[in-house]
């Protein structure tokens, strides 16, 4: 069949109509490949089959009960079966409210709860019974369907064979509103319990649309999806978007294995948050610092000479005659790196949390484009984006088509558009706090634009942290929290644009006595404070306290202290407010230590 070019949202109108468009149109194109582990083979899955399998799970989940409106939630790994659980839901006018499959079961409880969730599927009745047991009521649940086996005895629990039956019929049509609500996505915000944003079909389509029409996606391309479905940008850009396409979309195994699965696989398209680039950045560093000066100089060459080639394309830059060089260093250098990437990307997607320049630097220099983008889930939620011929790697590009911005007061980046949510399930004073008076989405980040529109970051006005995964967390909250425990006098939580959570705590210093004699250690020896055995003790206690915040919100590391910080120090305002860049200074040492080898 010849190609006709992206469903548009028009012809779509809905998410479920989306699919039910893709399905009509490529019935045996292939859409999805997932490992199977018992098996130990990769299996295709065509647009036909998926329709098959949402039409027998939407007539499961019409048998029990289950009215228009009502939430279900899925807190599974990126597989098929996520895709179908999210279409049989939608096309029955349900809204999807994803989890975590790894998240802290006290906060999945808590969402389960706050989302008046009624069905919920796990992969493992493990998953459920850690729920169970996680304090919450849970009374709204009607049932739990689990992939793998579940034990008898348990009311609620069934197992997916159990439930699905043979056949499911025709596909389901949900009502062909754009405006209905799709689904509920928890986020964190500065109450250190998470927030529900509601998107509509609408909110979601307008915005996988506008994404595509800023770069052109095709059936032949693959796209390789290792973020959390339950995450809005691998939601809108990895699943959504790909069927507006027509692409095919593998599901790696899991991180430890995704080097082995870009070889498999070999994308064409890879989306992701910055830690994943920056990763693979440590890792070409550090061989390089192991090898010969030489392999070095060669590389270095070859990355200036490439950089020098992109500008000259993107016409900022002269051509050079080292530019000539260009096909032997492609062979040589550049070429080898990329096909550890499976040797077919021909574009990088990153968003969710800043990209450093370097690293976007390296992999444009050796021929990967790599696109930074910008948003929030309450925004669809991609708000701008680099294209391929306008790549500025220190902005994060013009807004996408239909989509406002502007500077309000104090610098902040004010957004308006289809994308924008509807607000926050059962929160309107939250939902009210987010927008200014005449209706535009304030995002909490400051920015500048250029005279084209380009949209460079230049901070946030909330105190939030945003991991290198993309994850935010509320430092404020997580503080306050911690110092519950008497233990901890002061403390700052750590972890903007790093790969995990650490905290700096000023102890108590007769509590830190008898924690050194818990651990069996000299309280007054200078080598206490930063033994293993401490930290393990107090890293128990700083979980303890967070128990609330979302299972991402993990300290990992911990600095500990006995000199208060003070005004006398310099270290607190004279309102005794704390200073966060003079404590980062003053511990710098201490701060390299939590992160070193990571």
């Amino acid at each position: 069949m010849e190609y006709s070019g992206p469903i548009t949202a028009e012809e779509a109108v809905t998410l479920d109509g989306l699919f039910r468009q893709r399905v009509h149109r490529t019935p045996d194109g292939l859409a999805y490949r997932a490992f199977d582990a018992r098996h130990r083979v990769w299996r295709d899955y065509t647009w036909g089959h998926m329709a098959h399998q949402v039409a027998r799970w939407q007539a499961a989940l019409e048998g029990e009960g289950l009215r228009p409106g009502d939430r279900v939630a899925v807190m599974v790994r990126n597989s098929p079966e996520w895709v179908v659980f999210d279409q049989a839901a939608l096309g029955l006018g349900l809204v999807t409210v994803p989890l975590y499959s790894a998240d802290r079961p006290e906060n999945a409880a808590y969402v389960l709860q706050d989302a008046g969730a009624k069905l919920l599927l796990v992969e493992t009745a493990e998953q459920w019974q850690a729920l169970v047991g996680a304090g919450e009521t849970l009374d709204g649940l009607c049932k739990v369907v689990s992939l793998e086996a579940a034990p008898s005895g348990d009311t609620l629990l069934r197992r997916v064979e159990e439930w699905l039956p043979d056949q499911g019929g025709e596909l389901r049509a949900g009502p062909g509103d754009d405006g209905r609500l799709a689904t509920i996505i928890y986020t964190s915000g500065t109450t250190g319990r998470p927030k529900g944003v509601m998107l509509s079909h609408g909110n979601i389509l307008s915005n996988a649309a506008a994404a595509l029409k800023t770069l052109d996606v095709f059936p032949e391309d693959v796209f390789l999806s290792f973020l959390p479905l339950s995450h809005a940008f691998e939601r809108t850009a990895g699943y959504y978007l790909p069927i507006l396409s027509g692409s095919t979309v593998a599901y790696a195994r899991s991180i430890p294995e995704l080097g082995e699965d870009l070889l498999t696989i070999r994308p064409t398209i890879l989306i992701s948050v910055p830690r994943i680039y920056e990763r693979v950045h440590g890792a070409i560093r550090e061989s390089l610092a192991q090898g010969p000066a030489l392999r070095r100089a060669l590389f270095e060459f070859t990355v200036a000479v490439g950089w020098d080639r992109f500008l000259h394309a993107q016409g900022r830059g002269p051509w050079r005659l080292s530019h000539g060089f260009w096909p032997l260093l492609q062979a040589w250098v550049a070429g080898k790196v990329l096909a550890r990437l499976g040797g077919r990307l021909r574009v990088a997607l990153s968003g969710g949390a800043a990209l450093p320049v370097e690293v976007s630097r390296l992999f444009i220099a050796l021929g990967l484009p790599l696109l930074q983008g910008y948003g929030l889930s309450e925004a669809g939620p991609v708000v701008s984006a680099n294209r391929l011929e306008d790549n500025v790697p220190e902005s994060v590009g013009r807004p996408l088509e239909g989509v406002e911005v502007r500077i309000g007061e104090g610098g902040a980046l004010l957004v308006r558009g289809p994308n924008v949510m509807q607000g926050y399930w059962n929160n309107p004073q939250a939902t009210a706090a987010m927008f200014t008076a005449d209706g535009w989405l304030n995002t909490g980040d400051t920015a500048r634009l250029d005279e084209v529109g380009r949209i460079t970051i230049t901070g946030r006005i909330k105190d939030i942290l945003v991991l290198s995964n993309g994850e935010k967390v509320p430092p404020a909250d997580m503080e306050a929290a911690i110092v519950r425990d008497p233990l901890f006098q002061q403390v700052m939580v750590i972890g903007d644009g790093r790969p995990y959570l650490t905290v700096l705590a000023v102890l108590d210093p007769v509590r830190w006595r008898a924690l050194a004699s818990a651990a069996g250690l000299d309280p007054d020896a200078p080598a206490a404070l930063t033994s293993k055995a401490a930290e393990k003790l107090a890293l128990e206690r700083i979980a303890e306290q967070i128990r609330e915040f979302p299972g991402y919100a993990q300290v990992r590391r911990a600095g500990l202290l006995l000199e208060p910080w003070s005004i006398e120090n310099g270290l607190l305002t004279p309102t005794l407010k704390m200073r966060r860049a003079p404590v980062l200074e003053r511990h710098r040492e201490i701060v390299a230590a939590l992160y070193r080898g990571h």
